[in-house]
């Protein structure tokens, strides 16, 4: 059997063994004494936005989820293009992400989290070209294919500071339905720092929301990750009722968008400091402000110095990699805020800057980012699981970046072969439609302005088609 048709049979047996586990969930529940009827009254009160129902009372959690996202753009100018540039002509591209998730609760504190993904397709230009790529799930590296990988194995631990408590969503990073109002919360095993940090009610779920990626996340937040953006790591919380401060020590790739992680944390490791307050801005509306600091450690390269090389004649083009192997130090902070202005309408902003002197490393190539949207549920027109939302970025780079970049230099996204500098700006807008139960369908317009910072090049209109199934 070839080597295709092998990764195909792994992704339908993830899906085989999903839905499998989860009729069983929805069996057990239904047969458990007690369980309230499923009928008209209670689905009206209580939408069901999963194809299974999934038991709050259970010990173990088992849920799943498929994403696809059908993308492309039509022929735009380009005065110039390079290795690593976003294809000027037409193009579609589809991409899909299938996740089981799992839980085991072993006591009333403690718990075991585990998934199992398949991250297939291809997004356009296979995800070069742009810093902000206009597709979350796509992987960096496609030749990675569809074969299931552990996307996260953690063990979670809550240790109560008050005797108070308030409700908790149960869901696939946390199973407890009440927790301390004052806590520590302490994480280690291996998921994503977007996880946890820079989250964002509006603009974080590529899912249902947004799909750009300096849309979703900040764009200059350059978190420690693989190239299927996750790694091992011990992140400790403390919350309160209205505020609270999280901290990661991570993992770092050996190489930039690299697949392998550095376990020797003399080489290389990552520390993450979010402090997370909610202030009452509005009169009986949430908010949230969230301080972000990031400084990571890696064998990084400077682009001055790729640049004195390339102009002294030790290397043919500036090549950023080009070093002894060594320690650098790369830093930078954030800006995350989130307000309900309405029962239905919300919006938000992010501010992300980084130092810009080392090479962009593990998320894309933004050295300073600003964005703000908004989005609103469609309770107006009798849809209250339909939301329509839009979002305006701005990403650029420092002048090394700029200049590496201008020489003919090569990130691990972008390289047009010359650069005639601009912002790269993006607006994106979305509408996601709730079929029935867990299935939902939505339509996204992203247009790009200056795509990888080149003047030379666009605009760039992408419309895109999403698919969307909770089991």
């Amino acid at each position: 059997m070839c080597n295709s048709n092998l990764r195909l049979a792994g992704v339908r047996a993830l899906l085989g063994i999903a839905v499998l586990l989860l009729a069983w969930s929805a069996g057990a529940q239904g047969n458990s004494p007690g369980a309230p009827p499923n009928g008209p009254e209670q689905q009206s009160a209580h939408p069901i936005t999963t194809m299974f129902p999934h038991p709050d009372t259970a010990p173990w959690f088992v849920a799943a989820q498929i994403n696809v996202i059908s993308q492309g753009h039509p022929p735009f100018h380009a005065a110039y293009s390079g290795a690593l540039s976003l294809n000027p002509h037409s193009e579609w591209r589809t991409s899909e992400v299938l996740t089981l998730y799992m839980g085991l609760q072993l006591k009333s504190r403690t718990e075991i989290l585990l998934d199992i993904e398949s991250a297939g397709g291809r997004g356009i230009s296979d995800a070069l070209g742009l810093a902000g790529f206009t597709n979350l799930d796509v992987v960096r590296n496609p030749e990675l294919g569809r074969t299931p990988y552990l996307a996260r194995a953690m063990f979670h631990y809550v240790l109560p500071l008050s005797g108070d408590t308030i409700e908790a969503e149960r869901g696939p990073f946390s199973l407890f339905t009440r927790l301390p109002a004052r806590r520590l919360e302490l994480r280690a095993g291996k998921f994503s720092m977007a996880d946890s940090f820079d989250m964002n009610a509006v603009g974080s779920d590529s899912h249902l929301q947004f799909i750009n990626w300096t849309v979703d996340n900040n764009g200059a937040y350059d978190y420690a990750a693989d190239t299927r953006g996750y790694t091992f790591a011990v992140r400790l919380d403390y919350e309160d009722r209205n505020w609270g401060v999280r901290f990661a020590e991570s993992l770092m790739p050996k190489v930039a968008n690299g697949s392998h992680l550095q376990w020797d944390l003399r080489r290389a490791h990552a520390e993450n400091v979010e402090l997370d307050l909610s202030p009452r801005l509005l009169p009986h509306r949430l908010s949230a402000v969230r301080l972000l600091a990031f400084v990571n450690h890696a064998n990084m390269g400077e682009y001055d110095q790729a640049i004195a090389n390339f102009l002294e004649h030790r290397t043919a083009i500036p090549e950023v990699s080009a070093h002894p192997p060594h320690v650098a130090v790369k830093y930078g902070f954030g800006l995350n805020l989130e307000q309900a202005v309405s029962a239905n309408a919300r919006v938000f902003a992010r501010w992300g800057w980084n130092e810009g002197q080392h090479e962009s490393y593990a998320y894309t190539e933004v050295d300073q980012t600003w964005e703000f949207g908004a989005d609103y549920r469609g309770a107006l027109w009798r849809r209250n699981l339909d939301r329509v939302g839009a979002a305006f970025v701005s990403n650029g780079i420092a002048r090394p970046h700029q200049q590496y970049l201008a020489l003919g230099g090569h990130g691990f996204l972008l390289g047009d072969g010359a650069l005639d500098y601009g912002r790269e700006t993006i607006e994106e807008a979305y509408y996601t439609v709730h079929l029935w139960r867990g299935l939902y369908t939505g339509f996204d317009l992203q247009h790009i302005n200056n795509p990888g910072y080149n003047r030379a090049r666009g605009p760039v209109l992408v419309p895109a088609i999403r698919i969307h199934l909770e089991l």
